[in-house]
């Protein structure tokens, strides 16, 4: 029996994709094309490689358990893409963003959240000059790797706690988003020797931009658990 998707998500995932579709700024915090050596460059490449493979593996076994996920994924997808896609101007001068991966990973897990991270990272280097193509290794290994990992890990620990679902959500966004953009400052500190620095440029903009994500994910997360809470639990998410 073919499923049919439910008007209500058609129309959520559509408005969120024309959302990405927005023009944005692109000196946010993805690390820009030609800001690391090849060797570096390339070394982060080989490093999000497993990653990645194990991510198709992880989507493929969810999506043929369960075909309606299809759409939950696809709508993780757009959230990351246009949330990772803002720029929040910083006092510094520079600029912040959310990553959006937070929600994908609680969903999804981490390795299929590194997938999502990767499309959404090529397709703002290609469309919105946002990030590079040398340095998508790099970008995924920060936002699409480190991120989703802390925030699936987070989840699972105050899930296993028994604490609030909301509270859980909130504290595994949250958390990913900061330790995204301090695997960023590290990524640039090892190269040009002052982490300090990168560290201190987005710290302005970055704390309260990860208390709202960690918000905007527990709304979001609230809407599915009311209108998705079969798939949620065939997910293990609740």
């Amino acid at each position: 029996m073919k499923y049919r998707v439910p008007r209500k998500f058609r129309l959520l995932a559509a408005s969120i994709a024309l959302l990405g579709l927005m023009p944005s700024g692109a000196s946010a915090m993805h690390i820009a094309e030609g800001m690391l050596p090849k060797a570096w460059a390339f070394g982060w490449m080989a490093v999000c490689v497993p990653f990645v493979v194990s991510g198709f593996f992880s989507i493929k076994k969810k999506v043929d358990l369960n075909p309606k996920t299809k759409v939950l994924l696809a709508m993780c997808g757009a959230f990351a893409f246009v949330l990772s896609a803002l720029k929040i101007p910083s006092v510094t001068g520079s600029c912040s963003h959310p990553t959006g991966v937070g929600l994908g990973a609680i969903l999804f897990g981490p390795t299929a959240t590194t997938i999502l991270g990767l499309i959404v990272l090529l397709f703002q280097a290609l469309l919105l000059a946002h990030g590079g193509l040398t340095t998508l290794g790099a970008n995924v290994f920060s936002m699409a790797i480190v991120g989703p990992f802390v925030s699936w890990g987070v989840y699972t620990l105050l899930k296993k706690a028994k604490t609030k679902p909301s509270v859980a959500v909130f504290f595994a966004a949250a958390l990913g988003d900061l330790l995204t953009y301090v695997t960023t400052s590290v990524q640039l500190g090892v190269v040009h020797g002052n982490f300090g620095e990168y560290l201190a440029i987005f710290a302005v903009t970055q704390i309260p931009l990860a208390i709202a994500e960690g918000l905007l994910t527990v709304v979001v997360f609230n809407v599915l658990e009311k209108y998705s809470a079969a798939e949620l639990q065939e997910l293990s998410v609740l």
